[in-house]
């Protein structure tokens, strides 16, 4: 079991780019992105309350757990 980030997807289905995150949320790109790719080792919680703030959605929007074995999601 892992948490994935749903960045990519939320920010594609709103044709918003990282930059224009990064705009309103003040954070760092560097960090953005990796969210974004899902490559994040660790989640600062400051972080992760902007971008829900921003794009309006719960934690559980953009963080999801799953079985890496069949990449199937488990909402939290």
């Amino acid at each position: 079991m892992r948490i994935k980030s749903n960045l990519k997807t939320i920010l594609d289905e709103r044709k918003m780019s990282i930059r224009e995150l990064e705009r309103k949320t003040g954070l760092k790109f560097e960090t953005l992105r990796r969210l974004y790719n899902d490559t994040t080792v660790q989640y600062h919680r400051d972080a992760l309350g902007k971008v829900c703030t921003v794009l309006n959605i719960r934690i559980c929007e953009l963080l999801v757990l799953v079985d890496e074995d069949v990449e199937e999601e488990i909402h939290m």
